[in-house]
């Protein structure tokens, strides 16, 4: 019990949800480079796991403390609805990785797609989406959505980390 005390001691009430959000980013894009540039198989999978750790984390509270209040403005539908099916296609191309089944040159290649997948969904998220969900939510519910999405983003990832 005394360890749930933990996940509020990253929350930053100072940042708003679209800072919280791009601090994501930044890990990862550099996990993505830190992916692509490691030719180990071994540290390339430990890459991944931590990767796809902290998209799923990422992911998970984007969609309830972003789109969702996004999604409640008829300006924000479509925005949204494009957004989660991008975080769909890259749970798809985990699944895919994930599969012990598959060979080396699949693993690879699906990898590069994720990576792929990943940089251009926050180029589009930072550029286009944040622009359009700046001018629907008002700054108060931006700064709430920060804390928020920062606390629920700490407890995924505290409980998804041994998965």
């Amino acid at each position: 019990m005394s360890n749930n005390n933990n996940k509020t001691n990253d929350v930053n009430l100072t940042q708003d949800i679209f800072a919280a959000l791009i601090d994501n980013h930044e890990v990862q894009r550099a996990l993505c480079d830190k992916l692509e540039s490691t030719k180990d198989e071994s540290q390339r999978k430990a890459i991944y796991e931590e990767l796809k750790l902290e998209l799923q984390s990422h992911a998970a509270a984007e969609e309830r403390h972003l789109y969702v209040p996004v999604m409640q403005h008829d300006d924000g539908l479509d925005l949204s609805r494009h957004a989660i099916t991008e975080h769909h296609e890259m749970d798809e191309m985990m699944e895919t990785l994930d599969d012990g089944r598959i060979g080396q040159e699949k693993w690879d290649s699906t990898c590069a797609d994720l990576i792929h997948k990943v940089r251009h969904h926050l180029k589009e998220e930072e550029n286009e989406f944040f622009k359009e969900a700046k001018k629907i939510l008002d700054s108060d519910l931006q700064q709430r959505l920060g804390s928020l999405y920062q606390v629920e983003y700490a407890e995924f990832k505290q409980t998804h980390a041994d998965d």
